[in-house]
Parts: C-alpha cells; structure tokens; sequence
C-alpha cells in the first residue's frame, strides 16, 4: 500500500525534509534574484515555473503524496494542468487591453499635477 501498512503513516527521514526545505530556500532566493530582471512577456512564465516547483516539491514532500495511491498523483497533475489552463486564457486576453490600461494610468497621472 506504498508505506501505509502501519496505520497510514509514512515517516519521512529528517535528511530528505531538510534536502526539500534547503531547495525551497534556493528557489525563493532565485525568485528574489530573478525579480530584479526583466525578461519580457516571460516574466510571468519564469516566477509560475518556479512557484509551481516550489509547490510540487510541498506536496510531494511535506504533504507525502510522493508516497501516497498513484491516483492521488494524477488527480494533483490534472489540477496543475486546469491551472495553466486557466492562466494561459486570462494571459490571451492581457494584450488586448494594454493600450487602455496606459492611457488610464497617463490620465491619472496628469490629474495628480
């Protein structure tokens, strides 16, 4: 039953805990780092990639799906990819309003004058 024989608890060894939290401190780092750069339209791409990594990595780990039915698995990356489903639509629309967005933010800035 994938380490639930004992009353289904799965007992993570402390190496792989701290192996997991040093690589969420290094991606929160890189997306420290990263943030101060401009890559274009793949801003946005680069800090979901990593935020979605970091979360995999959550509930991989602290959230034992790694060891958990296969089907618990699959209903998770079907969830990932109803996300990126959902923001890639909504990142469809973002061009076609830019023009309005900066002629509002123009004329809010000329009324602060």
């Amino acid at each position: 039953m994938n380490g639930q024989a004992n009353g289904g608890v799965h007992a993570v060894p402390l190496r792989v805990l701290a192996q997991v939290f040093g690589a969420l401190l290094i991606l929160t780092v890189l997306t420290v780092v990263l943030a101060n750069y401009h890559f274009g339209p793949f801003d946005l791409w680069i800090a979901m990639g990593i935020a979605t990594l970091k979360a995999l990595l959550v509930a991989l780990f602290f959230m034992h799906l790694r060891w958990d039915r296969p089907f618990n698995g699959v209903i998770f990356l079907c969830s990932l990819v109803f996300v990126f489903i959902f923001i890639g639509f909504c990142l469809l629309d973002t061009s076609s309003y830019q023009d309005q967005v900066k002629l509002r933010q123009n004329d809010l800035l000329m009324q602060k004058k």
